[in-house]
């Protein structure tokens, strides 16, 4: 339990940290920020990718003034849910009526309290790690009554231009390496990577779900890091690393899907049962983890490949798949229920892989009737026509400034 004055000194302090903040490099999610009073604007994403950055660019771009308070400070380690009633009193105190919380979440009953502040016709604006911010309590308390949005590491458009890169093969090679975690691409620091893993673990995911066994849950972690664009079952991985149960491992794959640090994306079905009970692909959300964590002996240039390109579709929309009958196909893009497109990634088309890559493309464009796909490569170019459709290679560097921003 704090006092009110304590609050207030806090709020002070953090204000004036806050302000000296450097507003750094304008993220392209700014111009895509929804706001609405009386709406509680959510930005989640992984740690240290820039979301109190994102909040002071806001306050820069929007408003004179604002309450700001983030409670991952261990001068508020004493907060309880009581302590809201205080934190109330000083807001009205103020006369603000802007609010911004990091990290809110880590206070039982906060959606009472910002549902509370909504209906005084306050402005609210969120950030969280955890992709599971919206479930639960909150999705009870503020339903219609927030609008959320996910802030990445930087994209490749981000990374080039805040490096001042050319937009060729090099930059991209040079992003499949080093990822966009802001920090490490400011500084090439690469224990700021590992110890975001850490962080991680133990912060988001071993404290909020009492997970105990820590080791475990990390030789996991390496693992799916090293294993990037392959396929992965619960079932499969049952007495590895000292977990028995399939049941544990779903657990797990969803504490760490939920806290930014890997997406699961699943084989396209119009059947969720299906869906569910087959393999699915992991990816990682920021390829300088996978450079600075995964065990392997191999550069997997191809495998980076993919999961940047998985990366850029992830950032443009929600539904995501892979498609197999025969062959297979990478990406398959679900919008307003109907599959729009259809993107296979090799690094290099050779001979030897060139039927099967294209056949596994193709079958994926008969069963959605579509007349356009793409094959993303590093640095190749070409264009196919045949029998009404047309499969283009793309070079990454092109592929990677579409849509972007």
């Amino acid at each position: 339990m704090l006092r009110q004055e304590e609050i207030a000194n806090i709020i002070n302090i953090q204000w004036t940290e806050f302000l000296k903040e450097d507003v750094g490099f304008e993220r392209e999610m700014l111009r895509k920020i929804p706001i609405a009073q009386s709406f509680a604007t959510i930005i989640t994403g992984i740690r240290r990718s820039g979301k109190s950055t994102l909040l002071l660019q806001v306050l820069r771009q929007k408003y004179e003034t604002a309450v700001y308070l983030h409670f991952d400070d261990i001068r508020l380690a004493a907060f309880k849910t009581g302590d809201f009633v205080r934190l109330h009193n000083e807001i009205a105190k103020r006369g603000v009526k802007v609010l911004f919380f990091d990290e809110i979440q880590l206070i039982h009953g906060w959606e009472l309290f910002v549902n509370q502040l909504l209906r005084e016709h306050y402005t609210v604006f969120i950030t969280g790690s955890n992709a599971s911010m919206l479930s639960g309590e909150m999705g009870t308390h503020l339903t219609g009554r927030h609008l959320s949005v996910e802030l990445f590491p930087f994209s490749y458009t981000e990374f080039i231009h805040f490096l001042n890169k050319e937009n060729n093969t090099s930059a991209v090679e040079a992003y499949l390496y080093s990822g966009g975690i802001p920090e490490y691409v400011k500084t090439g620091i690469s224990s700021i990577l590992s110890t975001l893993i850490d962080d991680i673990l133990w912060r988001d995911i071993a404290v909020r779900h009492a997970v105990r066994d820590i080791a475990s849950l990390r030789q996991l972690t390496v693992f799916l890091l090293t294993n990037i664009s392959n396929t992965v079952t619960a079932s499969k991985l049952a007495g590895m690393f000292g977990i028995k149960s399939p049941s544990t491992f779903l657990e797990y794959f969803s504490y760490l899907k939920d806290a930014y640090l890997f997406d699961f994306v699943p084989l396209f079905s119009h059947s969720l049962k299906v869906q569910a009970r087959n393999p699915k692909k992991v990816y990682t959300i920021d390829l300088g983890l996978y450079t600075q964590n995964a065990v392997s002996t191999s550069e997997n240039t191809g495998k980076r490949l993919e999961n940047l390109v998985f990366l850029h579709l992830r950032h443009q929309y929600k539904d995501v798949f892979y498609f197999q009958a025969k062959g297979e196909c990478d990406f398959v893009v679900l919008e307003k229920n109907e599959i729009t497109k259809a993107i296979q990634v090799c690094l290099n088309i050779t001979d030897e892989n060139f039927e099967r890559e294209m056949n596994g493309l193709k079958e994926a464009m008969q069963a959605f009737k579509l007349s356009y796909g793409q094959i993303v490569t590093l640095n190749q170019s070409d264009k196919f026509e045949e029998n009404g459709i047309t499969i283009e290679l793309v070079p990454a560097n092109v592929f990677l400034v579409q849509h972007a921003g």
